[in-house]
C-alpha cells in the first residue's frame, strides 16, 4: 500500500504528509509570509476566522483518513518551504481532485512549486488511480499562472466569482489534466521538454 508520508522526491524538492509537529514551522511561515500570501489566501464570507494551525493539521489528517484529500508539505532540501493541498477527491465516474499550494517567499523561484505539483500529480494518477487533475488560480497570481505554463496543465475556462479570497468572491482560471495526457507522468514530460507550449494559453475573451 502507499505511504504518503515517505518523501515523494526529485533533486532537491519533496512532497510527503502532513505531520502534526509541522504545526510550528508552518504557524511561523505563515506569520512571517503574511504580506506575500495574503492576496492568495481562501477566506471566509461569514466573517473573520481565527486559524489554529494544530487544529488544522488535525482536521486535514481526517480528511486524508476519510480519503478526501492528501494534505502534503513542500520541502527543499529537508526544511519545510510550503503546503500543497490535493482536496475535493472525488470517486467514481469523476475520480478528481483539485491542487491548492502556497510557498513561503525565501523559498520561492527555485522551481520547488512546480517539481511539487508535478509530484503531487504524478502521486493522484498512479497511487490514489485519479483521472484528472485540477488547479484554478487568480488571474493576477502571476507566479502560480507560471507553474501551470511549465507543466502543460490546460486551460479549461473562467469561473466567475469561484472562490472567496482575501476578503472578497473572486474570479479564477481553471486548468487541468487527465492521465491519458501524460502517460509517463507530468514530471517526466516536463523534465524530457515535451510540455505543449500552449497549453495554458488563456483565449483573449477570458483576459481579464
Amino acid at each position: 500500500a502507499m505511504d504518503l508520508s515517505v518523501p515523494r522526491r526529485h533533486g532537491e524538492v519533496s512532497i510527503r504528509l502532513i505531520r502534526n509537529r509541522d504545526a510550528r514551522v508552518l504557524q511561523q511561515q505563515l506569520i512571517d509570509n503574511r504580506s506575500w500570501l495574503r492576496p492568495w489566501e481562501a477566506t471566509s464570507p461569514d466573517g473573520p476566522v481565527s486559524f489554529d494551525m494544530r487544529l488544522g493539521i488535525r482536521r486535514l489528517l481526517q480528511q486524508y483518513r476519510d480519503g478526501l484529500g492528501v494534505p502534503f508539505v513542500m520541502e527543499w532540501d529537508d526544511e519545510v518551504a510550503g503546503q500543497l493541498n490535493v482536496w475535493g477527491v472525488s470517486r467514481g465516474s469523476l475520480a478528481s481532485a483539485t491542487i491548492g499550494y502556497w510557498v513561503a517567499e525565501e523559498f520561492a523561484g527555485r522551481n520547488i512549486t512546480t517539481i511539487s505539483v508535478a509530484l503531487a500529480t504524478d502521486v493522484c494518477f498512479t497511487e490514489l488511480n485519479l483521472h484528472r487533475v485540477e488547479i484554478c488560480i487568480r488571474p493576477e497570481n502571476h507566479a502560480s499562472l507560471r507553474v501551470v505554463e511549465k507543466l502543460g496543465f490546460r486551460y479549461e475556462g473562467l469561473r466567475r466569482r469561484y472562490i472567496h479570497i482575501d476578503g472578497d468572491w473572486r474570479d479564477h482560471y481553471a486548468f487541468a489534466l487527465v492521465r491519458e495526457e501524460v502517460p509517463h507522468g507530468v514530471l517526466d514530460r516536463w523534465e524530457r521538454g515535451q510540455v505543449p507550449p500552449d497549453a495554458a494559453v488563456i483565449p483573449p475573451a477570458d483576459r481579464l
